[in-house]
């Protein structure tokens, strides 16, 4: 009963006439920023962080905000692999395989309308899934310690290099740079000047904004520049633009199926909606066996993904409000957001910040309900915007990362780091390290070290309090069974061969 009175005030909050504005904005911006192919939401969010902040919005307001573009970029990213069949990130990717042979089929309309259910069905679940798992789970993690913190933490970076991509060795590379990164600036036990390089301006540390907006949108710029063409051809939503009920209850359970997997997916921290959605494919695949035609234009082909895709995004909340821990990249994003606030997440932000916390969960279902709403009669519109020329694209963005920057600190000396490290992300991107595992470096390092110098002074400097405890134990043990799985995958693949 306290978790729904807790809701309700949160309710109470999301429905404010500015926070109702906010959520409808983001709601708005994050669909058109996910169907654009490439920018995905991270990009999203990078990009309006700094905005929300120099524009002095609230934190439940500005997390709304943030939370809103998020949704709205998982629900965006399907128009373009369906029209286009070139996913609007990552997570779209396997919503090309049966989106875009049911829209060459004459189905775009039907394919739209039902992936738009499928995102729905898949983000209310998992919203329901964080109203009563996250407080639980923050009761739970009130017994962590800085030596279980410092380890779990170690586990998010193990999960990212274990789950994600096909090559675990740049994932942790990456995620190392970005730990570097986290140490420049003064110490704050010793107040020793590190890796500056005489430059005041790195006193302070690299600035969060700085990362993201460099390494995403700066990154992102210098990529679409390569691409000198001015739009693709778009498959026309032709025929039926709405779904039957015959295709609905065909998809229900592959929904109810893939939701749920995709919100345990997403609890888990580093894991994301890319897993999430190819492992919901893949398990569809397997239960339709030879009756289904997947990759042919099978309806169940693209519900499963889009659920289990837009679930994960929601249950990636679960680890940011409880442990402090991101749950994806986009999550890690957020809680550098927090920290503009100076607010630290995890399980006593329940009872120091329910107004945050409890307005960001409610919103979700308002968000979800508006995203919903606009997706299904927007479709022709949505479409019309994949045309947009990159001549016009690139300096909007540039445009509207360089005055984000700037509005936060007014020196020029963030402008040329944030070109600098912008360039340094080009190169990782050309290289094929993954950026949100920089990103989670980036966002862990601070907490980390202070976890580890925290532990050490409990123990004098003994490294047995990091594996002395049966939480420490279980956790060590799992991020040897997480970095173990690239190795299996490919030992099993290597044995069918």
């Amino acid at each position: 009963m306290d978790t729904l009175h807790f809701l309700w005030q949160g309710f109470s909050v999301a429905t404010r006439p500015e926070n109702l504005l906010v959520a409808f904005c983001g709601s708005f911006i994050g669909t058109i920023v996910g169907l654009l192919p490439g920018l995905g939401p991270i990009n999203g969010v990078a990009i309006l962080l700094p905005l929300a902040f120099a524009l002095g919005l609230p934190p439940e307001t500005a997390l709304i905000l943030l939370a809103a573009v998020y949704l709205g970029c998982e629900y965006g990213g399907r128009i373009s692999a369906i029209l286009l069949n070139v996913p609007g990130d990552a997570a779209a990717v396997m919503t090309t395989l049966d989106g875009y042979p049911l829209a060459k089929q004459g189905k775009a309309g039907i394919a739209l309308s039902l992936s738009a259910v499928s995102s729905f069905i898949g983000s209310i679940i998992a919203t329901c899934g964080v109203v009563f798992f996250a407080p639980l789970l923050a009761k739970w993690a009130v017994a962590f310690g800085p030596a279980e913190y410092f380890v779990l933490m170690v586990f998010a970076i193990a999960c990212l290099a274990g789950m994600v991509g096909d090559n675990p060795v740049k994932t942790i590379i990456a995620a190392l740079i970005g730990l570097t990164l986290a140490t420049v600036g003064i110490d704050s036990s010793t107040g020793i000047y590190r890796f500056t390089f005489g430059q005041i301006g790195l006193s302070d540390g690299i600035q969060f904004i700085l990362v993201v907006i460099g390494f995403f949108s700066i990154s992102e710029i210098l990529m679409m520049l390569e691409k000198t063409h001015s739009g693709q051809k778009v498959t026309r939503a032709s025929g039926r633009l709405l779904f039957n009920f015959k295709e609905f209850c065909s998809t229900f359970w592959t929904m109810i199926r893939s939701a749920i997997s995709g919100f345990i997916i997403g609890t888990l921290p580093g894991a994301g909606a890319t897993i999430a959605s190819a492992l919901a494919y893949m398990t569809e695949k397997k239960i339709a066996g030879e009756k289904g035609s997947f990759g042919e234009g099978d309806l169940r082909g693209l519900a499963a993904p889009e659920a289990a895709n837009n679930a994960s995004a929601c249950g990636s909340l679960i680890p940011m409000l409880t442990l402090g821990v991101p749950g994806s990249g986009t999550t890690a994003v957020m809680i550098g957001a927090l920290s503009l606030y100076n607010i630290t997440p995890g399980p006593l932000l329940f009872e120091q910040q329910p107004d945050v916390v409890w307005g960001l969960i409610a919103s979700l279902f308002i968000c979800n309900v508006l995203l919903l709403i606009m997706n299904l009669p927007l479709v022709g519109f949505f479409a019309k915007i994949l045309l947009v020329p990159n001549w016009i694209l690139v300096p909007t963005i540039a445009a509207i990362s360089l005055v984000g920057v700037y509005a936060v600190h007014s020196t020029s000396f963030d402008l040329i780091l944030m070109i600098g490290l912008g360039v340094f992300g080009y190169i990782l991107r050309k290289l094929n390290f993954p950026l949100s595992a920089l990103i989670l470096g980036f966002v862990l390092g601070e907490l980390m070290e202070d976890n580890l110098r925290r532990a050490l002074s409990i123990s004098n400097g003994e490294l047995n309090i990091l594996w002395s405890g049966n939480i420490t134990l279980c956790l060590w043990l799992l991020i040897a069974l997480v970095l173990c799985l690239p190795f299996l995958r490919k030992r099993k693949l290597s044995a069918k061969v």
